[in-house]
């Protein structure tokens, strides 16, 4: 660290103003102007004075603690703690600014503080990184107070250090997975129902009223002595492969976010929620060639390697190819899987070598396509318009979303799910398909 540059405090910019006034009336004496001068000089010499006797670099330790990735979207602490080291007995008084990263919101990264004799102190700020990737933090800047307090000494503490950004991976609890599908109470009833559905065999269980005769096990019943059913849990252990179209129709963006910024967070909460069920999960990120890949594996590790090959993920202003995609993931996938597709089906063009590829899945494959809901495309398609180019945009919004109504009927009528909600429940729409898919065996 250098030794600093001194910058004049407030008290000392005071004084200065005060020496104005003499200068001012050197008009009528000169002996005013002799009196500012020395006003000046004096304030001057003083300032010089108090940035020598201010504490300097090595006198006080501080460090940045932060974590090494952190979560987009969401407030994230940085922790900035101050050590005396020398100097003279009485608190310390300075003002602490550290660098974020570019193009993160921060709050509180200039804070002043007061560091008292023999005991350590703490400034806490945070950021909040508007989207995945890489950032870097760069260095801190101290200014230590001179005892007379005209003047601080200020230096640079290198502390540069690099940081990933993950998406945010915090609301992935159990019971806010079961509070996203509580949509409503009637759909709610039906879930809970179907939650209890499945095709593997799970246990034996006294018989209740209203108990589907079907399920009752005649020869365990006859040794027990009592009426049993049978209950049932979804299967384990199950391929689940998520396609993320890394292509020009997910640089779009929606509601201020790019729409493959929302895809990656549903495909993450879906690989969590599908790596906690048992299920095997692997991912694939392409545009006009496969970006990424991972095959399918379970385990808590595998998530760690999924969010790592994702938080890079970048849209690129190219037209995606789902053939090649395609034909890359299933050279390596020969086991029945839940093939779950995040893209844009606005694009008649782009969506009938789509539709192409993805029917050719069934019925080996259980394909589900998912896509956001622009809210703002769809109230442009029912606007009633004011003037000659409101009514364009209202014939254009029009036709694609009836463009994306067709390719829609064509994939359901092929057997194929289609999942498609607006930026605030994507992640819950494509999480409910999975287990509703689970619940009925549909895999």
């Amino acid at each position: 660290m250098s030794a600093g540059r001194p910058v004049p405090t407030g008290l000392a910019v005071a004084l200065l103003a005060a020496g104005l006034l003499p200068a001012a009336l050197a008009v009528a004496s000169p002996a005013f102007g002799w009196l500012a001068l020395a006003v000046d000089v004096a304030v001057a010499a003083l300032c010089a004075v108090d940035f020598l006797r201010a504490p300097r670099a090595g006198d006080v330790r501080v460090s940045r603690r932060v974590e090494p990735i952190l979560s987009s979207g969401t407030p994230n602490a940085v922790h900035l703690d101050f050590e005396r080291t020398g100097g003279a007995a009485g608190p310390l008084r300075l003002e602490a600014r550290d660098e974020p990263p570019a193009g993160v919101e921060s709050t509180g990264h200039r804070q002043s503080l007061t560091i008292p004799a023999g005991a350590p102190a703490r400034l806490t700020y945070f950021v909040t990184p508007p989207a995945r990737g890489d950032a870097s933090f760069g260095d801190l800047h101290l200014r230590l107070a001179g005892p007379l307090g005209l003047c601080w000494r200020q230096v640079r503490v290198p502390a540069a250090r690099a940081v990933k950004v993950y998406p945010d991976l915090t609301a992935l609890s159990r019971e806010a997975l079961a509070l996203a599908r509580t949509s409503d109470s009637a759909s709610a009833r039906t879930q809970r129902r179907r939650a209890a559905e499945g095709r593997e065999f799970e246990s034996l269980r006294e018989y209740r009223p209203g108990d589907d005769y079907r399920h009752i096990d005649w020869k365990a019943s006859a040794r027990h002595g009592g009426t049993l059913v049978r209950t049932w849990q979804p299967e384990r252990h199950q391929p689940v492969l998520l396609l993320l179209d890394c292509g020009r129709h997910m640089a779009g963006r929606v509601q201020g976010r790019r729409k493959l910024d929302h895809a990656v967070d549903a495909a993450l909460r879906l690989a969590r929620v599908s790596l906690d069920a048992g299920d095997l999960v692997g991912v694939l990120a392409f545009a006009s060639d496969v970006r990424a890949y991972l095959p399918p594996r379970k385990g808590r590790e595998h998530l760690r390697l999924i969010t790592e090959s994702l938080y890079r993920a970048e849209a690129a202003l190219e037209e995606s190819d789902y053939g090649r995609a395609f034909d890359f993931a299933f050279a390596r996938q020969s086991r029945r899987a839940l093939v779950v597709l995040f893209t844009d089906l606005v694009d008649p063009d782009a969506s009938a070598g789509l539709l192409t590829r993805t029917l050719a899945l069934r019925p080996r494959h259980l394909p589900v396509v998912a896509s956001l809901l622009d809210e703002d495309l769809e109230a442009a398609a029912t606007a009633v318009p004011r003037e000659a180019q409101d009514a364009y945009a209202r014939q254009a919004a029009a036709r694609l979303e009836a463009e994306y109504r067709r390719t829609a009927t064509t994939l359901r009528d092929a057997g194929a799910l289609v999942v498609r909600a607006p930026a605030k429940g994507f992640g819950a729409a494509a999480l409910n398909a999975y287990l509703d898919v689970k619940s009925r065996g549909l895999l």
